[in-house]
């Protein structure tokens, strides 16, 4: 079973850092695109920063310049480095991949279980 699994979120102070992480694990045939979301109290989910599998980027308006998304292609994982925090970074973080499993020929989306960041003094 092909499964996202996140890590690195936690409680920073403005203008400080955090690294999260994003393991995608199982029988994975092919992973392309590679992206994080994230999603505050009361707003819609937004897309923060994709990546594809030869190391193409795309960042949203609000996080360019902060932050850094990276893969390693080897061990199935996405990276976020986020430098500079904002308190309007606080969110809730998903990673999201399509993947497609070795146990069949279809493309499926799969989320992360979601990682908590809060930039609060």
């Amino acid at each position: 079973q092909v499964q996202l699994v996140e890590s690195g979120g936690g409680l920073v102070q403005p203008g400080g850092s955090l690294r999260l992480s994003c393991a995608a694990t199982g029988s994975i045939f092919s992973i392309y695109v590679m992206a994080w979301y994230r999603q505050a109290p009361g707003k819609q989910r937004e897309l923060v920063a994709d990546i594809n599998s030869g190391g193409s980027t795309d960042y949203s308006d609000s996080v360019k310049g902060r932050f850094t998304i990276s893969r390693d292609n080897a061990k199935n994982t996405v990276y976020l480095q986020m430098n500079s925090l904002k308190p309007e970074d606080t969110a809730v973080y998903y990673c999201h991949a399509p993947i497609r499993s070795t146990y069949d020929s279809n493309w499926d989306d799969y989320w992360g279980q979601g990682t908590q960041v809060t930039v609060s003094s």
